[in-house]
């Protein structure tokens, strides 16, 4: 009688078997099932980041009313070991092409934050000529007199701030804010500031606002870390002045003048 011959028992199909013929333990697969999505987590978090949230107020209340906490801006720089390389890439996905309209007298919107490099349109939508121009801080340029309806550009390849004024109507006044890192935002009405997806690592915090000094918001530049798994917050107090636009003169550096010329669609700060 001959001997049954022996079979190997197992709980898969012959065709999985040969296509994997390498099986782990249980335990093991388990293990590496556990690596994997802890390096996905870390993936995640280094891809979309922690918020940094940030609360300003001045140092003395409004005379009348409820103080304006608007147009205060934080941006965060990554520091040399902060290990952050994707900088160049979100910088690039951002939009670099803004538009800062006069209209009744005034620029809309009072401010841009732009990255570096950004070109902003300045179309003229009065009945009446205007002359945009910036001598400060950042890009000085001089767009000269254009009529109503017409537009002009420039690119603000230059990190800083630029004040903007018409040469004609003294009133007008307005601010680009160039900077050369994607991680930025701008208070609400309630001196809050949210910036979203910020990677771990070490960053340099600066703030700016019209109503404060220079000297004084270089007072209050910091290093900060962010960390992987938590939102970072912090407070300021701002040592509020008084108004930098106050006084200022036309691109010659003269007093603006209450009459023009005598020609159609030219009106003065009258």
């Amino acid at each position: 009688m001959r001997p049954i011959p022996q079979t190997r028992l197992t709980s898969e199909p012959a065709c999985c078997s040969e296509r994997f013929p390498l099986q782990l333990p249980a335990r093991q697969g388990w293990l590496v099932i556990c690596l994997l999505l802890l390096v996905y987590l870390a993936t995640v978090a280094n891809v979309f980041g922690s918020n940094v949230i940030i609360r300003a107020a001045y140092d003395h209340p409004a005379k009348r009313g409820k103080a304006d906490l608007t147009n205060i801006v934080v941006w965060l720089t990554p520091l040399p070991a902060s290990g952050n390389t994707r900088v160049e890439s979100v910088s690039s996905e951002l939009p670099h092409h803004f538009e800062m309209m006069q209209a009744h007298k005034r620029f809309v919107p009072h401010l841009l934050v732009v990255p570096v490099g950004s070109v902003v349109d300045f179309p003229n939508k009065d009945p009446f000529f205007h002359n945009v121009f910036s001598l400060f801080d950042g890009k000085r340029f001089d767009l000269g007199l254009y009529e109503a309806g017409g537009s002009r550009a420039i690119k603000f390849d230059r990190v800083g701030v630029s004040f903007l004024f018409c040469n004609i109507h003294p009133q007008m006044s307005g601010v680009v804010l160039t900077i050369a890192t994607p991680y930025y935002g701008t208070s609400n009405d309630a001196g809050l500031v949210e910036i979203e997806n910020v990677p771990a690592g070490k960053y340099r915090l600066e703030i700016w606002t019209e109503r404060a000094l220079p000297e004084t918001l270089r007072k209050l530049e910091r290093e900060i870390t962010v960390a992987a798994d938590s939102d970072f917050q912090d407070s300021f107090v701002i040592s509020a002045s008084k108004d930098i636009f106050e006084g200022h003169k036309n691109k010659y550096g003269g007093d603006y003048q209450t009459t023009g010329p005598s020609t159609p669609g030219y009106q003065t700060s009258e």
